[in-house]
């Protein structure tokens, strides 16, 4: 698909050179091909650009009815991360998932999105453009952030909302920098040496060799032009009112699993919080059968 680069500015993502944004997008396909079969790519407009969209299941055509799931990356990749949740998630009901503008996907940026009300007014543009009126909206990492950040400002379309992980809960502290300049330069070592980096690292990706070739490609290839997100305050997370299931990693070194285990149910009526064992920060990858059926298991109690 011909991609436009969008005019150097201070603000928005871009790729370095068309021929490493193809290299990059080669190896996305290939990321995408170990998922679930891509229905259908859509692009749809919003004010802040074009935004890419991949439309997956359901298998049974009954089922097309259902609230439908859209999914939200993290900061750095695209929506090919969900490869291993997007075969069981798109089994009932169809599923959505969209490539962040200002991230290495097909999205093409135009404008900022990084302060929070625009960020609000790009999701609910997206989803308005897709004629989506009621969502399960799961996003992980910096999609966690826009996830939370949408059910603060805009949570109109929202029946339930999924954070994996995510940003929004804390500062970004130095620890989750190191952890993830680390395990950039595992994506390097030598093929003997990468499982047991990727257990010291809790970074499992390390050891699939296309998650491997794209993760190093979107840094060779994008340009993100954004500050990490801030926290919402306590006040704002008491405004919340969607159904809320926050999932993470017991090892996280995004966030203090035990902190948010309390504090975030205790500020948000009625939410869910859980901690996966034996990961870090990506547990809908690292134990992706055990996060599909914790995720399915709460969409399923909303709807």
């Amino acid at each position: 698909m011909p991609v436009t680069r969008t005019e150097t500015r201070a603000d928005v993502g871009r790729y370095v050179d068309d021929a490493l944004r193809d290299r990059y997008f080669t190896a996305c396909d290939a990321v995408y091909a170990m998922g679930a079969p891509i229905r259908a790519e859509l692009d749809v407009e919003t004010s802040f650009g074009t935004t890419h969209v991949y439309r997956y299941g359901p298998t049974d055509p009954a089922a097309e009815s259902r609230t439908p799931i859209v999914l939200v990356h993290g900061a750095g990749s695209c929506s090919a991360m969900w490869y291993p949740n997007t075969a069981a998630l798109s089994a009932d009901r169809p599923v959505y998932a969209l490539d962040t503008p200002g991230d290495p996907g097909r999205s093409i940026q135009r404008e900022p999105i990084h302060q929070p009300e625009r960020a609000a007014q790009w999701l609910d543009e997206a989803l308005a453009a897709l004629d989506l009126d009621r969502v399960h909206l799961i996003g992980s990492s910096y999609g966690g952030w826009l996830t939370l950040n949408q059910a603060h400002r805009r949570p109109g379309r929202l029946a339930s909302v999924t954070l994996l992980d995510p940003g929004g809960l804390e500062k970004v502290g130095l620890r989750f920098f190191v952890w993830i300049f680390a395990s950039l330069i595992a994506t390097s070592a030598p093929k003997a040496l990468r499982p047991r980096l990727a257990a010291w690292l809790e970074q499992q990706v390390i050891t699939v060799s296309e998650l491997r070739t794209m993760i190093r490609f979107a840094v060779r290839a994008y340009r993100i032009r954004r500050p990490a997100p801030l926290p919402l305050t306590e006040d704002e997370l008491r405004t919340i009112r969607t159904p809320l299931h926050l999932l993470l990693g017991r090892r996280s070194l995004l966030v203090h699993p035990q902190r948010q285990l309390e504090r975030v149910p205790r500020l948000i009526p009625g939410a869910r919080a859980e901690v996966i064992s034996n990961t870090g920060h990506g547990p809908q990858i690292d134990h992706a059968e055990l996060t599909n059926g914790r995720m399915l298991a709460f969409i399923d109690s909303v709807d």
